[in-house]
């Protein structure tokens, strides 16, 4: 078997003919393990997958419940938003809730990106400048790919309007300008084949000298720049200065500053106040899907500077009325990506909590780190050696990248392309769901992993058992793999 796979292409064939086989020991494993069968299929690996969202905490659901049989004027809940934000953050910081974190990316590529509807004449065109990381079908899909050789990344998701449509998202007149980072590289890995960004050796230095190039080539027509709020090597921001702000951000936030124009943080996968800080990365807006890592309901976020906040506050109806108010909650532009009562309550516990009690979400994340390397430390010496495991606040996470796998020559661990996640191609993920797991996101050599699914009790703390029966399954489904791609 081994003595075959010489090339990728035969390494994915050959995974994609053994696929029936995989699962069968997939299966086997699970029972090996010990998974209770009343826990199959109601736990997982994160908490923050949005078909998937985890239970409420317990505190935020009975401020919920007590809230809902209340009579209280949206507006004032949006009112206590901002004194929490600004009790963080300071005066010149105010949040707009919406409905979801892709509404917020809407919302403010919208409001403070494209270019007017109104006026005489021909309309002219934008562009935004994004670097080439992952998840590209959020930050990066709200105009025209430029270079042309990006035109359909993605395609297979982007011929439909759908959430993960970088058709059906582009707005009026817009572009976007894709710019590779410097120490990354982009190969093409996976059963459904498709570039992988894989972004542990990026240079942020570099990497925004190539980003200002870009922006002196497409200087008449700037009008921003976006990208992830994530701080973890694996997604390119391992690189930090010593106020842990990751230095790629930075470095893109002051290039922003530079051309007056914003810079847009989509940190969907992140938490205010613990997270990545705004201030110290130079953003002008960061969006959050506050039910991924804050625990809050279903709903998204926006923090930014007020003298962009102020459009955004009333494009969604919540700056003042017109006859002179402080605050209102109507019916504005943006009124479908109202959130509502019950998220806005959520809300309002959840940020007052990350303010005043921030161990109660950092805890399970030191407690998970523990986990994470107690069992990854059992794992085949020729996956272990390629390992580079990571805790983020930021994210409620911790990080386990396998590029390294494939550093020494050879065929390495199979990474699977997110085009493998949406076809169900993604061994790592379809193969845990055999074992009873919910899988987290694993693709791009990247694997994160959150608390929350089952492994957490109502207090949001760590269920010790229930999280290292995940883990360990993701541990012997890697082994599994990479057996049968004839690394071990």
């Amino acid at each position: 078997m081994t003595t075959t796979l010489k090339y990728k292409y035969q390494l994915y064939r050959h995974l994609q003919a053994s696929i029936p086989q995989i699962y069968a020991e997939a299966k086997k494993a699970a029972d090996e393990i010990g998974i209770p069968p009343n826990l199959r299929g109601k736990f997982g690996l994160t908490g923050a997958i949005s078909g998937c969202p985890a239970p409420l905490r317990r505190d935020i659901a009975e401020a919920t419940e007590k809230g809902g049989k209340e009579v209280i004027p949206l507006a004032k809940l949006v009112d206590e938003l901002r004194e929490i934000v600004k009790d963080v953050y300071g005066d010149e910081w105010e949040p707009v809730p919406t409905s979801t974190c892709e509404a917020a990316l809407w919302l403010c590529f919208d409001t403070l990106m494209t270019p007017p509807n109104l006026g005489r004449g021909d309309n002219y065109r934008a562009r935004y400048i994004c670097p080439y990381e992952k998840h590209m079908h959020h930050q990066a899909a709200y105009g025209r790919p430029f270079p042309p050789k990006y035109k359909d990344i993605y395609a297979d998701r982007g011929t439909t309007a759908g959430e993960l449509g970088f058709y059906g998202k582009r707005q009026n007149n817009f572009d976007t300008v894709i710019v590779p980072l410097v120490g990354a590289q982009y190969p093409v890995h996976g059963i459904k084949a498709h570039p992988v960004p894989l972004l542990t050796e990026v240079d942020p230095e570099a990497s925004i000298e190539q980003m200002a190039l870009a922006a002196e080539v497409h200087a008449p027509f700037l009008t921003g720049f976006a990208s992830l709020g994530y701080d973890t090597p694996g997604y390119g921001y391992g690189a930090k200065d010593e106020d842990g702000a990751p230095l790629l951000m930075k470095r893109i936030g002051e290039l922003a500053h530079e051309y007056n124009v914003p810079y847009l943080i989509d940190n969907a996968w992140g938490i205010p106040f613990v997270g990545t800080d705004p201030r110290k990365v130079n953003a002008d807006v960061i969006t959050y899907a506050m039910d991924k890592a804050s625990g809050a309901a279903t709903s998204g976020l926006v923090i930014g500077r007020e003298d962009v906040m102020t459009h955004i506050r009333r494009a969604m109806g919540m700056h003042g009325d017109r006859w002179g108010t402080t605050a209102s909650y109507g019916k504005a532009a943006y009124v479908t990506f109202d959130p509502g009562k019950e998220a806005l309550l959520s809300q309002v516990q959840t940020l007052r909590v990350l303010r005043d009690k921030p161990e109660i979400l950092t805890k399970p994340v030191d407690d998970l780190e523990r986990i994470v390397n107690d069992e990854f430390d059992k794992i085949h010496p020729n996956i272990k050696k390629g390992l580079k495991i990571s805790k983020s606040y930021n994210s409620q996470a911790v990080e386990v990248n396998y590029e390294g796998t494939w550093k020494e020559g050879g065929l390495g661990l199979p990474i699977f392309a997110i085009e493998d996640m949406y076809a169900g191609s993604n061994i790592l993920q379809s193969g845990l769901a055999q074992m009873g797991v919910i899988p987290t996101i694993a693709y791009d050599a990247n694997v994160y992993i959150s608390p929350g699914l089952g492994t957490t009790d109502e207090d949001g703390q760590i269920i010790e058992e229930n999280m290292r029966f995940a883990v360990r399954a993701l541990v012997r489904l890697m082994e599994i793999t990479a057996r049968y791609a004839g690394m071990i």
